[in-house]
């Protein structure tokens, strides 16, 4: 049912929306909408943080890690870790994400000031996010049902990610063993208050691209990405 509070506010296509995406009703909207407000509008409170929907992409990631963990575990019983531990890579990779958050039309939903193209990660990032919000709003059991009918069920290939090739710093790492080049990565200082993880990615010493992620390891393949798409590759 469409709860009365919002029905005759200005919120009520937010909260269809929202109702149209994740399959329910949100109880606390004021939560949704942090989810889907990117950095690039965060609102700074006045000592020193600014209101995004960073923190919330850091839970969203990883309960949404341990959903599909927990699904590949069981859909392939005799595979070993390192197969899982890479499937799940592809499942929970940046251009996943944004692939599925665009047939979400969840893209439309995201507040933003940015150019077109500016943030590659920032529709994967909204929907981690909004799996974040979903939990607090509405706990495990109805996050787990979204990821799964909502996102795997109706908009992933398990059968062709298997086949698909997308670790982007393999495939770098592979050109340059070929190619005589030296590919190394370094972290580099973040702005202030940030928990994202940024790091630079050297050719022979030279800068190619730049990553940003909570974690080292997704940052180096945000980075090795890019650079694929530099060189090429």
């Amino acid at each position: 049912m469409f709860p009365l509070k919002y029905f005759f506010t200005k919120h009520k296509a937010l909260v269809t929306s929202i109702r149209n995406v994740t399959g329910v009703y949100p109880r606390n909207l004021s939560v949704y909408q942090l989810a889907l407000s990117h950095r690039s509008v965060a609102r700074d409170t006045g000592m020193g943080i600014k209101l995004s929907n960073e923190r919330l992409e850091y839970l969203g990631d990883a309960i949404l890690g341990a959903v599909i963990a927990d699904l590949l575990f069981k859909r392939f019983p005799y595979k070993d870790e390192g197969f899982l531990t890479e499937m799940r890579s592809k499942i929970v990779s940046r251009e996943t994400l944004k692939s599925v958050a665009v047939k979400m039309g969840i893209d439309k939903l995201v507040r933003k000031n940015a150019v077109r193209g500016s943030f590659k990660s920032m529709y994967g990032d909204a929907i981690e996010a909004l799996i974040g919000a979903l939990y607090i709003d509405r706990g495990y059991n109805v996050t787990k049902n979204f990821v799964l009918e909502r996102m795997v069920h109706l908009h992933l290939d398990l059968n062709e990610i298997e086949t698909t090739e997308n670790n982007f710093k393999s495939k770098l790492l592979n050109w340059a063993q070929r190619e005589k080049r030296n590919v190394s990565f370094e972290t580099v200082g973040n702005r202030k208050n940030s928990r994202m993880i940024k790091v630079r990615l050297l050719v022979d010493g030279k800068e190619v691209s730049q990553g940003q992620e909570f974690n080292k390891k997704k940052a180096e393949q945000v980075a090795a990405e890019d650079a694929c798409e530099k060189l090429g590759i």
